[in-house]
């Protein structure tokens, strides 16, 4: 992928918390200002379980993708709201397991591209995408990733703490539907998000601080409302589960504690 030229720099207003650059604070990146350190710390005193969520999620969307490389064969991806860049991304982890996975990433952030087109560099039998896209165009979005992938051969779409933003419920099912019905059969959804049970109000209190300054509307959707992204797929074992719970590694001290997100990974049959 090719560095981005000066112009083509988006201006970064490092005075005003950025959601992706806070999500990063969370996780333990380094790609933050003071400013997403101050306002992520006021979300994590309202919603204390925000961090473990991160965490949380990071581990087990590598354990889907490695899953689905060593076990299951794919050697293509779409992942869609890629966040900024840290340890173990999709194609890290998937060419670690098979050098030849390529993998589509998609945000519709600016300063998202400029991290993704410095970092996300893949193996040289693979190969890695950016597309700046919203996740409510889904024709570009597969418009532009079969510049990259193989719609013949079965694809792992990711869609980790994005469906969230979409706060109608039509429309979020409607764009769930249109690219899972452009997926080969064979294919795979690896979903993941927030979901307010374990602590409702501090998920509510949350959101209100996030938009009060300036982040995106999100809605804490149910498990029971999650269920519905998953109408006519096989959804592999556990199920939909919380997200510390999908498929953990074995630990002394028994399984990890729950976290206010769920996920699942489903399979695509003809």
């Amino acid at each position: 992928m090719s560095a981005m030229a000066s112009s083509d720099l988006p201006e970064i207003d490092s005075t005003r918390p950025h959601p992706a650059r806070m999500w990063n604070y969370w996780i333990g990146g380094k790609d933050y200002y003071p400013i997403d350190q101050e306002v992520g710390e006021q979300i994590a005193a309202a919603f204390p379980g925000v961090g473990d969520i991160a965490r949380h999620s990071r581990v087990c969307l590598g354990r889907m993708v490695r899953h689905l490389v060593a076990e299951e064969g794919v050697r293509q991806f779409i992942d869609i709201g890629t966040g900024l860049p840290t340890h173990d991304n999709t194609h890290e982890v998937a060419q670690r397991v098979a050098p030849e996975c390529r993998v589509v990433y998609v945000d519709n952030d600016p300063l998202v591209l400029v991290h993704a087109r410095a970092l996300l560099a893949g193996s040289p039998e693979g190969r890695t995408d950016y597309i700046e896209c919203d996740v409510r165009d889904p024709g570009r979005i597969l418009a532009e990733s079969a510049r990259t992938l193989d719609f013949d051969r079965p694809i792992g779409l990711i869609l980790f703490g994005i469906m969230g933003n979409v706060i109608d419920d039509d429309e979020s099912q409607a764009i769930v539907r249109r690219l899972v019905d452009a997926l080969p059969p064979g294919s795979f959804v690896a979903f993941n998000d927030g979901t307010g049970v374990l602590d409702r109000e501090g998920r509510e209190e949350a959101i209100r601080l996030a938009v009060e300054q300036g982040s995106s509307p999100y809605v804490a959707r149910t498990p029971e409302e999650i269920a519905r992204y998953f109408t006519g797929l096989e959804l592999l074992e556990p199920g939909i589960v919380s997200t510390s719970r999908w498929r953990p590694e074995a630990a002394p001290f028994g399984p990890p504690p729950e976290v206010d997100a769920v996920c699942a990974l489903a399979r695509k049959v003809p």
